[in-house]
């Protein structure tokens, strides 16, 4: 192998520390997300207010995660709704998600406004995200958005997981920032309902938390690097196949 090309700060040690060559170039989400609207464009976009409370909700982008996360996150807005009247819910739609399989899980109360395509303008328009673990999560944080992460796999992925993962956290910010920055409710001990919302609730209610949240996610984009990651790469592939010419 030439070159790993590390998309975290932390992996190019990694792979330095096992005798192979790696730069880091930076994650891929940092050129994707020079296209996402600014917050005041995204709430224009989704007809919201610039003085309303506006709960996104990303349950996933995988049947399994859709099935487990969105009945879950159904019920921790409606938590939420009944100390914040006036909140509105957006569920953004991942791309490989079809909607039906979405709304199925949904109920009149709270009214939950389903939209495709428009991920992006849902994290930034959004005072606060609950996102289920994954990418989402990166995303999310480096456009700023405070949020609630959860997740539920099945009994055997998660003893899986357990034998293999070595790190205390499962979202993406907490794991690059070393440190718990984001609430995370796993499996279905944690990641209740009553669980998400009481987490939700004390970021919404709680004076400063919500910015605390935010100045950490400016820490998470110093140590990401800027967007130019696909240039990035494709400079250090030519060097490298240029010197092996």
């Amino acid at each position: 192998m030439a070159l790993v090309l590390a998309v975290f700060p932390f992996e190019r040690a990694l792979y330095r520390s096992a005798g192979v060559a790696a730069e880091f170039v930076g994650h891929p989400v940092l050129d994707a997300l020079a296209a996402a609207p600014e917050r005041s464009a995204a709430r224009r976009e989704l007809g919201v207010e610039e003085d309303t409370l506006l709960i996104g909700l990303l349950p996933g982008s995988r049947r399994q995660e859709i099935e487990r996360m969105t009945p879950l996150m159904r019920d921790a807005a409606a938590r939420i709704a009944a100390v914040h009247s006036r909140a509105r819910f957006v569920l953004g739609l991942a791309p490989t998600v079809d909607r039906r399989a979405v709304e199925e899980h949904l109920d009149a109360r709270p009214p939950i406004e389903v939209v495709a395509d428009r991920t992006y303008a849902v994290m930034r328009a959004a005072d606060l995200l609950l996102v289920t673990s994954g990418t989402a999560t990166l995303e999310a944080a480096l456009l700023g958005t405070p949020m609630v992460v959860c997740y539920r796999v099945s009994l055997l992925s998660e003893l899986i997981g357990r034998l293999v993962v070595r790190v205390p956290w499962i979202s993406l910010a907490n794991i690059v920032l070393g440190r718990a920055v984001v609430p995370e409710l796993y499996q279905r001990r944690d990641a209740t309902a009553d669980r998400v919302a009481r987490e939700a609730l004390a970021l919404l209610d709680t004076p400063g938390a919500l910015e605390a949240q935010r100045q950490a996610f400016g820490e998470l984009s110093d140590r990401l690097g800027r967007p130019g990651v696909g240039e990035r790469a494709a400079r250090l592939v030519l060097a490298v196949a240029g010197a092996r010419a």
